[in-house]
């Protein structure tokens, strides 16, 4: 343990936290694709009312 009371992780428990940030990662972009692909075939896209004021 560390002084402040916290344990000691080492270098392993850095490699396991930045191993699982990249598959994180990964698993969040895969799924704002999906979204993105989703809301692009089927939402349709609308003017903002800031756009109509302009026109």
């Amino acid at each position: 343990m560390e002084e402040d009371g916290s344990l000691k992780t080492g270098g392993m428990a850095e490699k396991v936290t930045g191993a699982y940030q990249k598959i994180e990662d990964s698993v969040v972009g895969g799924y704002k694709k999906v979204e993105n692909a989703f809301v692009d075939a089927f939402l349709e896209k609308v003017d903002s009312d800031e756009d109509k004021k302009q026109d």
